[in-house]
């Protein structure tokens, strides 16, 4: 007999009622857009030694902040529980970020956990991190040594000074390029490079970053300033449009599009023709792609987002803290992605400015 596993009796999580909905272990859930569950993104701290502007500016995040005590973050045991627990409904790709994640303490146990988790068709996870670079020199070659094979890292321009002026920092910037130096030399296998591209900023730095990480097997991505949270006094005149973006990069180079690697890959990829490697757009501003979003996130505290640009969160740690079994927090979990029908940057124009969304620094991006 099918082992259908309802929901009705854990129908409330964060005081939000759950769709009917019933999990049968062992087939991936769907949403109401017909989209399967894939990746979970965990944020594992809300600290950051950065304070970007569009990300965590220090006018609101300043020297006097305060970041969740470590009672209310999830432990490794529970992130790891629950990671388990996504993999029975279909998810394959997990992705850990911050915050920095790089500042939580023995981050590298958490990777060697996770490494052991198996997905429906019995493989292991694709495990991959998101980082400012700034700690990888010292942690590359544990972080290898503990199953991670991908690693992306957040740096917006090559010129020192601006660099120090975008993420509001004092360290240098060779610090971080000697980091993604580190990570190649480890044996991590991908590594990329996220460049948030910001008009009247940075956007004359996009060939020179270009120019450096051509022919050096890395990935570099184009994203263009999202609306993400409400720190960042977000505007549309100060988006730089994935098109204008690629336009630039013609002026200098010859590129050719490339198809994407799986369905729900969020990046355009362009090739050099030379062969000198990729280049890739993210446009979530300009050209949604929401149609395809396999995506789930969960807050260093277990809140649930259906969204990056969500406003409310499923509160998952007091599922975790209390007797409820594995079994019925699946349930619950398949009931939160089978209701969902999230399309917000589709929406952009209908629902901007009529609620307040979650912090990227908060739920990573």
């Amino acid at each position: 007999m099918t082992n259908i596993i309802p929901i009705s009796d854990i129908r409330k999580v964060a005081g939000k009622t759950l769709p009917k909905a019933q999990y049968i272990p062992g087939r991936p859930v769907v949403d109401q857009l017909g989209r399967a569950l894939r990746d979970l993104r965990i944020s594992i701290t809300d600290k950051c030694n950065f304070r970007c502007s569009y990300c965590m500016p220090r006018e609101q995040f300043g020297s006097d902040h305060v970041f969740l005590p470590q009672s209310q973050i999830l432990s490794f045991e529970e992130i790891t529980r629950m990671a388990r627990l996504f993999a029975q409904l279909g998810v394959n790709k997990l992705r850990i970020t911050g915050g920095e994640p790089l500042l939580r303490k023995e981050m590298t146990s958490l990777i060697a956990m996770l490494a052991q988790i198996r997905d429906l068709e019995d493989k292991p996870l694709d495990i991959a991190l998101t980082t400012n670079g700034t700690l990888l020199q010292r942690l590359a070659v544990p972080l290898r040594e503990a199953g991670l094979e991908r690693i992306t890292v957040s740096l917006d321009a090559l010129d020192p000074d601006l660099f120090q002026q975008m993420s509001d920092t004092k360290i240098h910037i060779d610090q971080v390029l000697a980091g993604i130096e580190a990570a190649r030399e480890a044996g991590i296998d991908t590594i990329k490079v996220n460049m948030v591209v910001k008009k009247g900023v940075n956007e004359h730095q996009v060939v020179p970053m270009a120019e450096y990480f051509r022919h050096s097997g890395h990935i570099l991505r184009f994203i263009e300033f999202m609306d993400v949270g409400v720190t960042n006094h977000w505007d549309m005149t100060d988006v730089v449009s994935g098109a204008q973006i690629l336009q630039l990069l013609q002026s200098k180079f010859e590129l050719e599009p490339v198809h994407a690697n799986y369905p729900g890959e969020v990046a355009k990829r362009w090739r050099y023709k030379d062969g000198g490697g990729e280049v890739g757009l993210i446009t979530s501003v300009t050209h949604a792609f929401c149609g395809d979003c396999t995506r789930l996130r969960m807050s260093p505290e277990g809140k649930l987002f259906t969204c990056l640009f969500a406003d409310q969160g499923y509160d998952l740690r007091a599922l975790l803290r209390s007797s409820v079994s594995d079994h019925e927090i699946a349930g619950a979990l398949a009931g939160i992605w089978t209701g969902r029908a999230d399309r917000y940057s589709e929406l952009r124009d209908q629902l901007i400015g009529t609620r307040e969304k979650i912090e990227m620094s908060y739920i990573g991006g």
